[in-house]
């Protein structure tokens, strides 16, 4: 057996989150594979994602294996990583009672590890058993390992009861090892698997429809996924993410949600589409440990002098902010409005931390 902490130190190392159009995750490095393994409702609807990990640059990965039926995909691995080996064990050893533990990013923080036990080994849906425990797993959390207490993959985190009291389901490690196992037969070509007679249609496929060569059923192929196009406001938006220079695919982050980094300042931008608004927050430094009434007071009179960019405290931290309801949302406008607050961000988080000692925040 080994210590909690070390058994989460080690993951925290091979734990990748997943970013798409559509949602949010939590991925996990098998060298032995040399693939990263998630839940297939993460990146459903994708020929290709967005990955990040503490090893490795943000980048976009190929999707190459997607069974809807076992809740399983497969990405291909990411370029100049340097994470570390884990095991997968078949779960054959694990017993109710047994603590175990479940890693992954949910609500898009960094990194998380709960603890629970085990509830139940055969709690079945569509004649899959799953492991049913009470480590708290949520939105977020799909898609990431769990782990016994050799510091084994036992499983991977699935869904949960909704409204439930720490109630996680995790379907068997025994089941991803067949999985891979079928991949494998495929040489490396991305594969989905039939939902209707479980059989692996590998690429190329000669049918131009999208059915099952062996039954006939609807079957989309990796390669017949369309491509995502966003519309309407987020259609404008990242035209104007475009103009500014960064790589739209790498900035989103989940439905109408992007992600801009320009040297210190890491801009959130979000549409929220009920309330017609576009806001854009930047979470700069922390208040200085002394004296706060000469930031405090700066930060008053830049207030009222960028007319309609803000600054506002939560916590300890500075935020600085600028909103757009739809109605006025047009390109041009736009992205002048974004270039200069993007400017403004890194100016006063280099303004705050070396004129006001305010404290640098740690990514």
């Amino acid at each position: 057996m080994k210590e909690s902490k070390d058994i989460i130190r080690l993951f925290e190392d091979v734990i990748i989150q997943i970013a798409t159009p559509y949602s949010t995750g939590t991925g996990f490095f098998m060298s032995e594979w040399n693939l990263i393994v998630t839940n297939e409702h993460v990146v459903r609807g994708n020929r290709a994602i967005v990955v990040a990990g503490r090893t490795f640059e943000k980048q976009m990965v190929d999707v190459i294996f997607l069974d809807a039926r076992h809740d399983v995909a497969f990405l291909k691995a990411p370029q100049k990583h340097s994470m570390p080996d884990i095991s997968m064990a078949d779960g054959s050893e694990l017993q109710e009672g047994d603590r175990v533990i479940a890693v992954g990013h949910p609500f898009d923080l960094k990194f998380t590890a709960t603890q629970g036990i085990v509830s139940s080994l055969t709690q079945q849906e569509n004649d899959i058993y799953y492991v049913q425990h009470d480590a708290a797993l949520n939105p977020g959390n799909s898609g990431g390992p769990l782990i016994d207490t050799l510091g084994r993959v036992v499983g991977i985190n699935t869904f949960i009861i909704q409204n439930g009291n720490s109630i996680g389901f995790s379907l068997p490690s025994r089941y991803i090892i067949a999985c891979h196992a079928t991949f494998s037969e495929g040489k490396g070509k991305p594969g989905v698997r039939c939902t209707s007679c479980q059989k692996v249609t590998f690429e190329p496929h000669t049918a131009a429809s999208k059915t099952c060569e062996n039954c006939g059923a609807e079957l989309v192929l990796i390669s017949q996924i369309p491509e995502y196009v966003p519309k309407g406001v987020s259609e404008t938006v990242e035209s104007v993410i475009q103009k500014l220079g960064f790589q739209i695919a790498l900035t989103r982050k989940g439905p109408n949600a992007w992600v801009l980094k320009k040297r210190s300042a890491t801009v959130y931008l979000s549409y929220y589409e009920r309330n017609g608004m576009l806001l854009s927050d930047c979470v700069l430094c922390m208040l200085p440990e002394g004296d706060i009434a000469p930031m405090y007071r700066f930060l008053l009179e830049q207030n009222h002098e960028l007319k309609g960019m803000w600054f506002s405290m939560q916590g300890q931290d500075v935020l600085f902010s600028v909103s757009l309801f739809d109605q006025y949302i047009e390109e041009e406008a736009l992205y002048s409005l974004m270039d200069r607050f993007l400017e403004c961000a890194d100016k006063y988080d280099e303004i705050l931390v070396n004129q006001f000692q305010a404290k640098r925040r740690q990514e």
